[in-house]
Formats: C-alpha cells, structure tokens, sequence
C-alpha cells in the first residue's frame, strides 16, 4: 500500500465544509492506502484557544472522524502532541527553511494584512510551516490530501525535503499533494464565493455537523443561489448553486451530471428541499455513532493505541535524521 497522511486543527466545531473536504474521503482512502490521521493540536496554540473548548473540540473531532466511518484498525489515529518527535524535527527543519519562504505563506500573508494599528502576529503564525513539514516528513507519505488552497503548504515541504536530501544524503520522501476535484473546498451557503468557515462570526452560512438536523435543513433551503432556475454546475458564474450540486454529489455518491440530469426543469426550491433531506440523513446517521462512542473510555483507547503505532515510525525518522545532522555523538 502506498502511504498518506493527514491532520486537521481542532478549533471550532467541525463543519459541513470540514466533513465534505477532509473527513469522508478518508473513509474511502482506508482501504486503498496506509493511512497516518493525526488530530493537529500544536498547531491550534498559533492563537489563543479557551481550554475548556480546545478540550471539547479535540474530543469531538476524534469522535466525528469515526463516526464518519473511519475505522481505527485500519487507520493510524493519534494526538500529534502524543508524539514529541513532532515537535523536534520541527525545530531541525525550521532551522533550515528562510524567513523570506515562511514570510510568504498564504496564512501569515493573510494574518498580517488584516492587523490593526496596534496588534501583532505571534511567532507560531509564522512558524507553524516548520512544524507542518516535519508532521508529513516524519511518516515518509507518498500522498498528502489537501484542498487547493492548502497546495502551497506542500510544496513547501518538497522544497525541504529536497534540501535536506541533497545537504545530508537521501532521508525523506518527496511527498506529493493529492487535491481533490470535487468536495475538496465546500463554500459559504450565504457567501459562495468564500470557504465555508468553523471561525465566522456569523454561522448562518456553515452548517455544523454537531447542529441540530432542522437547523441544518432550514440553511440548506435558504442558501443563496442566483436569479436563474436552471441547474446547472458552473463554478464562475453559478457559485451557489454548484457549491450545492458538490455537497449533494459527495454526500450522495452519484456525480454532478447525474444530479442535473435528475433535476433538469425542476426549480432550486425542489432541488434544495432535496438537498436538505440528504444532508439531514447524513448529519443524523453520523450524530447517533457519535453518541454511541463518546461514554466510556473508547476514544482514550482509540488515541493510545494510535500514539503506540506512530511514536517506533516517527522515532526512527528523527533518529536518522540527528545522525545526518550531528546533533547526537552517539550512533543510534
């Protein structure tokens, strides 16, 4: 089996947008890839998170991600503050990546932009690319699945990789990024022409996946579309309505072509009365597994034996990587 891995921040609750583009491909990856899944919770300290809701939030999203089908036998699921090593080579390959290439990254860029007079970015925003690269490089994965805004995170990393490689000899794999062509960036119901978001003030365009089922629905029917009544998949020119056509095609497995087929001569009233009875079947089957698995201590022993898989591979990469480097007299 070829090897992918990924990890997604615990902060917020977890969206519709987070469950289309990140959790329920992975349920179709497990039985194709070697699968490395890690709840990013060092990466969530870039900004100030309450305790009591980081705690909540990480246990959910383990939770969800389960619930959604993904089964811990087949996949490695850990904590990444479970795993010091992280943590380490980030330090290692931080020390060799410029100021020039973090100060150019999307999130920093982003961040700086929208400071105010008298406010600041913390150092983590602007390092946080170093540690991201040693959470891919520790596993040697073959694919990383990102969405497409996220593409520049790893190139970044091949940009590392290569580096070290040809500085110390062969140590890391060349990861690729897998970008999905549909689901793979779910928009605002209010706002298509935006990433549906766990951080806007306003939810009236996010449906989480903890919400109430009717709650969800009545978004779903009031999402903005256009004028026009044709269904039709047209990203530029149709947003709404093509986001809607996405989160009906991923959840219901049948393509977008089927979909406007299905609905061809039928208004968007028909079609998002549908739409809201599928994600609503969708929202409930995955709140009941919630249910079922967040009493007792499953989830703790979900994580453990998850952190006992991950700790003896990311073990072996740093130690490989401090005899390249010099930092250990030992050879270990």
């Amino acid at each position: 089996m070829k090897r992918m891995l990924s990890g997604i921040k615990p902060t917020g609750r977890v969206t519709l947008g987070n469950y289309i583009g990140a959790i329920k491909p992975f349920v179709s990856y497990q039985d194709e890839y070697e699968m490395f899944i890690f709840i990013a919770n060092l990466h969530s300290m870039t900004i100030y998170q309450e305790p009591k809701e980081l705690r909540q939030n990480t246990r959910d999203l383990i939770a969800l991600y389960i619930a959604a089908g993904l089964d811990p036998d087949k996949v490695t699921l850990f904590l990444q503050s479970d795993v010091y090593e992280h943590a380490q080579l980030g330090w290692y390959l931080g020390c060799m990546v410029s100021m020039g290439e973090l100060s150019r990254m999307t999130q920093y860029k982003d961040k700086a932009s929208k400071l105010g007079k008298d406010e600041s970015i913390g150092a983590g925003i602007f390092n946080y690319p170093s540690l991201m690269n040693a959470d891919i490089l520790l596993y040697d994965p073959d694919y990383v699945p990102v969405g497409e805004d996220q593409k520049q995170h790893v190139e970044l990393c091949r940009d590392i990789a290569e580096r070290f490689n040809k500085r110390y000899s062969e140590t890391f794999k060349i990861p690729e990024p897998l970008v999905s062509k549909v689901g793979g960036r779910i928009m605002d119901l209010q706002n298509p022409t935006k990433k549906m978001s766990k951080s806007e003030e306003t939810n009236k365009g996010t449906i989480y996946i903890l919400d109430d089922i009717n709650v969800s629905k009545k978004k779903i029917k009031s999402a903005v579309t256009d004028s026009d009544s044709h269904i039709h998949y047209d990203p530029i020119n149709k947003p709404g309505i093509s986001n809607l056509l996405e989160i009906y095609s991923i959840i219901s497995n049948k393509s977008i072509e089927d979909i406007e087929k299905q609905y061809d001569g039928c208004g968007y009233g028909v079609f998002k009365t549908d739409l809201a009875e599928v994600v609503g079947a969708e929202l409930e089957r995955i709140q009941a597994r919630y249910k079922e698995i967040t009493t007792g201590s499953y989830l703790d022993d979900v994580l453990a034996a998850g952190a006992a898989k991950a700790r003896p591979v990311a073990r072996k990469k740093l130690a490989k990587v401090e005899r390249k480097i010099g930092i250990t007299i030992k050879k270990r």
